[in-house]
């Protein structure tokens, strides 16, 4: 068992994580909600990155005495649960989902998700995530299927309660609308759930014949009204991505200003694909979709299969034919085309009325098409169009094997990069596909939640992103909450053989609904996993049950996730909450971005740049990965995840346990403990008091704010530099040589301070401060000591803090003057000054010891005025310098930095040239040109240290 996993099991054991664990009496509440990893999950960077977040508020203000909980979950993940059930049974030779039956393969999802479904949660364990695990809930529990030794509360009755309440309410109704299909799975999902690739394509350039052989004159100008084009048409030519869905058109639209296409608006031209006898005649129209100076600025309306063409459809009300089955192969159910067009002819024509269910039914797809994959479809299309002449034709120039130039017409075939959605799990093209679904009317229930932030109910952080909650809220869609799949919320609602529905909690209501003896089915599909998810904050917490929890953490305190959830969960949240209890869900949102590799590139295993925080935890520590994490969450900062970085702060890690052992090996250890801030008369302890108190100042100024990068940064450099590198150091002569007195104060103020480090350093890394911690005897598990509450004002003693401050000061100045004209480390040297001031001579007097043992002063001298060869030293209260004429070659340094200098000039050179071009800077990647720019900084500073160098020794000779 490694030290961390002991800690955690102690803590675990000893209930350090229950809701209200080290809470004072009336203490206000504190309450985060983990963003529910999906059941099928493992830790990956980004949920390494968030959970360390909420780690520190919540274990800051568990000892701060508040009355905190974390609540922790899991989400049941439809598709991707399915997915990896379906992939096991096949891996195991089992029968498949289909073969099982829906009740059977419930069960063998059950069974995985009691094996294996509680992995995430393990691992956030090894990151010390300090959630009460007791309450662990999970977005299926409760549900019919249940085992029932499942745990986490009633999610299901909380789910199905809303739906029913919504759909009663009319803010749920079942409609007819695009969404996004998924092939593979054969199942709506969400734009969540998709990818957006760009992929080699093409674009086809058709012609579409006006009915009867009509004619008009296409003219095209330019800017300036000149005639450039003139010539006889008898078609309107549209380019497509996808011309197997032109089987499907509905119209041809050209923008209202178009005037080319003006003398031909409202007549009908003809798809040019299907049987010739039988080919079908649409309109052309007008909307302000189409872009006149894109393509031919003509574009053909199938609404049933694109997002763009579905609302031209709905404005115009033109039908919108369904082309595709569910596994994105062409339709072959129906009577035979001929009947199906001659009828899709005449609502064309005006003479037959429609609706939504004929339309539905109609398949449009011609005989010899039915039944195939849709890209061996778009072949079979782009063939048999081009066969019959209706490609638009360019010329293309080729030379023959004479030399001599032929001109040849072609089909005008561009090849362009596409934007192609892809299931982000089955990796397959995702369809547009009109589909009867279920919907919130989120437009009945958006407005409360764009108040309540308006008004600051809620606060999102950054600003920046409010922006983004309003631009997506003020124009959002309905939300399709259902999927057709097993896995998930039943949707509530039987149907009858008339199709009748009946929305109820159970098929007893529904029956009671329906009447005796009518034979009922229950709808199949399941709810969207956002839909269960966007009632997690009250879900978790008991409702609809009214629980002392419910009454006592909702609503919640702050909500730390990702950016790229804002709509797809925090905005839901925002809205169902809202609908449902009538209260915001959270008072603060903390938004972050995505975790970059060092370079600022996303992560991707196709890049190769992926990094696992478990093999991080591995080498270098939670700790370290915790810091690093803390130390690059600055507010809406671009957050690259560096290993150097980490390696730095496993050092930062050793250096604690240093200052630890050697606390430990002078007595600091043997001292009583006490709470109590320990008496002081030595200014080096009253100052040290002092940079305590002003540390605990900033720590906890940037915790509340969220700064969580400028609490790890003070934290680093006051334990690094101020007590490590100064206070232990200047603690030795004292220990070692000092009164009893003065040895026993120092003890006993080291303790302390050392106590105030691990206490302000536990909620960023608890595992290495809470094993020092419990090498003394303690009252409490560093995890609940008591959060300290003393100011600057109560400990900083101006005099001590004055006279300290001015001590590290000269010794800082010494030491790098000293490295500057590289004096020999081990040369004790002499120090001369001028016009001392009394304040000067006091912090002198106080503390030459020091001064002369850290600085390696070997005597001072006062003198009228500075000997040639001497380093003037920047320090307040007198001139002081260093005479370094005989210590070092002046000529020699000087020869060095001149060569180090020039060629540093010469780097300084390049990269200055390369961000001067203007072709670097349009066409270098983004992470390229910032790495640049840093590399310019880094060596500019470089060159003034030097500069500063050389400039010393020309003063001194």
């Amino acid at each position: 068992m490694t030290a961390d996993t002991r800690l955690y099991d102690g803590w675990e054991k000893a209930g350090c994580f229950k809701a209200g664990a080290n809470a004072k009496p009336e203490a206000s509440t504190f309450c985060i909600m983990i963003p529910p990893p999906n059941v099928t999950g493992v830790l990956h960077i980004g949920h390494a990155f968030n959970n360390t977040l909420q780690d520190i508020m919540i274990r800051w203000k568990r000892m701060q005495g508040f009355d905190t909980l974390w609540q922790p979950g899991t989400d049941h993940a439809g598709i991707a649960t399915q997915m990896v059930v379906e992939r096991k049974l096949a891996e195991t030779g089992q029968p498949t989902r289909v073969e099982l039956g829906r009740d059977a393969f419930l069960e063998k999802v059950w069974e995985w998700k009691g094996e294996s479904g509680g992995t995430i949660i393990n691992q956030l364990k090894r990151l010390g995530a300090s959630c009460d695990w007791d309450r662990e809930a999970f977005t299926m529990s409760g549900a019919p299927n249940a085992p029932s030794d499942v745990a986490g509360g009633n999610f299901h009755d909380a789910v199905i309660k809303v739906f029913v309440e919504m759909y009663n309410k009319g803010l749920i109704y079942r409609g007819k609308r695009l969404v996004n299909w998924d092939p593979h799975f054969e199942t709506a999902i969400s734009d969540l759930e998709v990818e957006n690739i760009e992929v080699a394509g093409h674009m086809w350039h058709f012609k579409y014949p006006l009915a009867g052989g009509a004619t008009y004159e296409y003219v095209e100008k330019d800017e300036d009204g000149n005639e450039t084009l003139r010539e006889t048409r008898d078609y309107i030519s549209i380019a497509t991505t996808r011309p197997e869905t032109m089987l499907g058109d509905g119209a041809v639209a050209v923008h209202p200003s178009d005037e080319r296409y003006a003398p031909i608006v409202g007549m009908l031209c003809e798809i040019p694909v299907g049987p010739k006898e039988l080919r079908r005649l649409i309109p052309i129209i007008t909307d302000e979709y189409p872009d006149k100076d894109f393509g031919s600025g003509a574009v053909k309306i199938t609404g049933a299969h694109d997002f763009n063409d579905y609302q031209v459809a709905k404005r115009g009300r033109i039908p919108m034919y369904n082309l595709m089955d569910t596994r994105a192969a062409m339709r072959s159910d129906g009577t035979p085309y001929a009947a199906q067009a001659a009828v899709a002819q005449a609502i064309a024509n005006g003479a037959q009325e429609f609706d939504e269910a004929m339309i539905a039914a109609m398949n449009l797809v011609p005989d010899e098409y039915r039944g195939m994959d849709r890209f061996e479809a778009r072949k079979k299309v782009v063939a048999d169009i081009s066969a019959e002449g209706l490609a638009v034709m360019v010329d293309q120039t080729s030379t023959d094997e004479n030399g001599n130039e032929v001109v040849t017409s072609v089909p005008f075939v561009e090849a362009k990069p596409i934007m192609q959605p892809f299931g982000d799990r089955s990796k397959v093209v995702i369809e547009p596909l009109l589909t009867d679904q279920w919907f919130v009317e989120t437009s009945k229930i958006v407005e409360p939640a764009l108040e309540a932030v308006r008004s600051g109910a809620t606060k999102i952080m950054p600003e920046s992103d409010k922006k983004v909650y309003f631009h997506w809220l003020e124009n959002i869609e309905p939300w399709c909450i259902s999927r057709q799949l097993w896995w998930g919320h039943q949707v509530p609602v039987w149907f009858d053989g008339d199709d009748n529905l009946y929305c109820a909690a159970n098929e007893a209501e529904a029956q009671a609904l329906a009447g005796d003896g009518v034979e009922l089915r229950r709808d199949p599909d399941v709810l969207d996993t956002w839909f269960s998810s966007g009632l997690w904050p009250i879900g978790t917490l008991g409702w609809p049950d009214q629980t002392d929890e419910l009454s006592k953490y909702f609503p919640t305190s702050t909500l730390i996730t990702g950016q790229d959830i804002l709509f797809f969960w925090v905005a839901r949240m925002m809205m169902m909450q809202l609908a449902v209890v009538d209260e915001v869900p959270f008072d603060t949102v903390y938004l972050h971005g995505l975790v970059r590799d060092a370079k600022g590139k996303k992560m991707s295993k196709s890049t190769g740049n992926v990094v696992d925080p478990l093999e991080i935890i591995n080498q270098y520590g939670a700790d370290a990965l915790r810091f690093t994490n803390a130390s690059m969450a600055s507010l809406g900062g671009v957050l690259k995840l560096d290993t150097k970085r980490i390696e730095g702060y496993r050092n930062f890690v050793t250096k604690l346990w240093n200052a630890a052992t050697y606390g430990d090996f002078k007595g600091t250890f043997d001292v009583p403990h006490s709470d109590a801030i320990p008496e002081t008369n030595l200014p080096l302890n009253k100052w040290i008091k002092g940079e305590v108190a002003k540390t605990r100042e900033t720590v906890d100024d940037a915790l509340a704010a969220y700064r969580f990068n400028d609490a790890a940064n003070a934290l680093y450099a006051f334990t690094w530099n101020t007590f490590c590198s100064q206070y232990l150091e200047f603690t030795k002569p004292v220990m070692d040589d000092g009164t009893t007195e003065e040895a026993a104060e120092t003890k006993a103020t080291y303790a302390w301070a050392l106590d105030q480090i691990l206490i302000m350093l536990h909620p960023i890394m608890p595992f290495v401060t809470e094993e020092i911690w419990g090498q003394k005897a303690r009252p409490t598990m560093l995890v609940h000591a008591p959060w300290p509450t003393y100011t600057a004002a109560d400990l900083v003693d101006p005099q001590a803090d004055a006279d300290l401050s001015w001590t590290v000061a000269m010794i800082e100045a010494i030491r790098s003057a000293r490295a500057q004209m590289n004096v020999p480390a081990g040369a004790f040297i002499p120090l001369v000054v001028k016009d001392m001031d009394g304040a000067a001579k006091a912090a002198w007097a106080l503390n030459e010891a020091l001064i002369m043992r850290f600085a390696r002063i070997e005597s001072i001298a006062h003198v009228e005025d500075l000997p040639k060869g001497t380093v003037a030293l920047a320090i307040a209260g007198g001139t002081f310098g260093l005479p370094l004429e005989g210590v070092i070659d002046v000529a020699a340094e000087k020869a060095r930095l001149e060569k180090t200098l020039g060629k540093l000039a010469k780097e300084l050179g390049g990269l200055r040239r390369r961000l001067n071009n203007p072709k670097f800077a349009e066409s270098a990647p983004a992470e390229v040109l910032e790495e640049t720019k840093q590399n310019l900084s880094l060596r500019e500073a470089e060159e003034a240290k030097l500069k500063d160098a050389y400039a010393r020794l020309e003063e001194i000779g």
